[in-house]
């Protein structure tokens, strides 16, 4: 049985590395990372930023190279206690075969926090070092006045032991559009949709599942379908909970949902699933008469699993921050969830 390494809880006065190994932040973006690095501070924390973040070349931060070296320096320095990106981007998988991931398996294990491409790096970091790391806010949507209820929750994940459990609830609201984050950031996320967590089959189902969470962005995770930084069936046959996957989608449409998720599935992904959560999907788009819902039963309808869909994950915030590698339970009823996670 592969066993999950926990990385030392992260504690107020202790320093955060920020680094960029997918996208950096253009200039004319940089007072976004001014605001995030303020509000850090002010909860507590030290910040550490890294020479590629206000960089930004042909979609990328600075060349691969240079991104797994910074990246593997903050996982390997002992100053620092959690890597936490500005935010994903698109070529993260450049830098995988670059990093030293021998040296990562026999370090002690740092926490990463991020969603979209960073998911990229987490997915394959947890799989080939059994090290876990948590799938959550970016460090830019850190720079409001006040974090809503469920986005702060990324400091009380962090800040577990080992043995420990945390559970969170789905919000209240989620923000249906950017055009005001984007006119005010400092006030954070316009929540102003009612949250409903929908039960594939039956949106109204009272259903519990149960697992080893794993998972990240669809869109990038399917990059890695039978490569070596994705080994899921030796990882999900030594899990005897099975897998419990959350995944969400960045900017995809039914039609190409469907298309990655049935790669991952032929990959072999969802042999020891036990169950699904999918995010709500960012800027969706049906594919003609082909929605969201014909694309999640296509690939899962036949696997006799609970799926749950238009959870608190990724692209539409607000977000849970859910852990790769802990043990995870989650209940939904009429709509609303509950999320348990334990790290053991």
């Amino acid at each position: 049985m592969t066993k999950i390494r926990y990385p030392q809880p992260l504690r107020k006065g202790d320093t955060i590395a920020v680094t960029a190994p997918s996208s950096g932040v253009p200039s004319e973006l940089h007072f976004l990372l001014d605001l995030a690095q303020k509000s850090v501070i002010q909860a507590g924390y030290r910040v550490m930023e890294g020479d590629t973040v206000r960089t930004q070349k042909k979609a990328v931060s600075a060349p691969r190279e240079r991104r797994a070296q910074e990246l593997t320096q903050f996982l390997l320095d002992p100053v620092n206690r959690a890597v936490i990106p500005p935010w994903g981007g698109e070529f993260l998988m450049e830098i995988l075969p670059l990093m030293d991931w021998e040296a990562l398996r026999t370090a002690p294990p740092k926490w990463v926090l991020g969603y979209s491409d960073i998911s990229t790096f987490t997915f394959s970091y947890t799989l080939l070092t059994g090290t876990a790391s948590a799938h959550g806010t970016n460090y830019i949507d850190l720079g409001s006045r006040e974090w809503d209820p469920l986005t702060r929750r990324w400091a009380d994940v962090l800040s577990m032991t080992e043995g420990e459990q945390i559970k969170q609830v789905s919000s209240p609201m989620y923000q249906s559009s950017w055009e005001r984050r984007r006119q005010q950031p400092e006030m954070g996320f316009d929540l102003d949709t009612p949250t409903r967590w929908r039960v594939l089959g039956d949106d109204d189902a009272a259903v519990h599942l149960s697992g080893r969470l794993l998972g990240g962005c669809i869109e990038t995770l399917s990059s890695l379908v039978g490569t070596s930084f994705a080994p899921v069936e030796p990882f999900a046959a030594s899990q005897d909970e099975g897998i419990l996957w959350f995944l969400e989608s960045a900017e995809s449409s039914a039609a190409e949902i469907y298309r990655r998720l049935w790669q991952m599935k032929e990959g072999g992904w969802f042999r020891h699933a036990t169950g699904v959560l999918i995010g709500r999907p960012g800027q969706y788009r049906d594919a003609q008469d082909f929605g969201l819902v014909d694309a999640l039963g296509g690939v899962f309808g036949d696997l006799n699993i609970p799926v749950v869909y238009d959870v608190d994950i990724g692209h539409v915030p607000p977000q849970l921050t859910l852990v790769n590698g802990a043990r995870g339970k989650v209940k939904v009823e009429a709509g609303k969830g509950e999320v348990w996670m334990e790290l053991k």
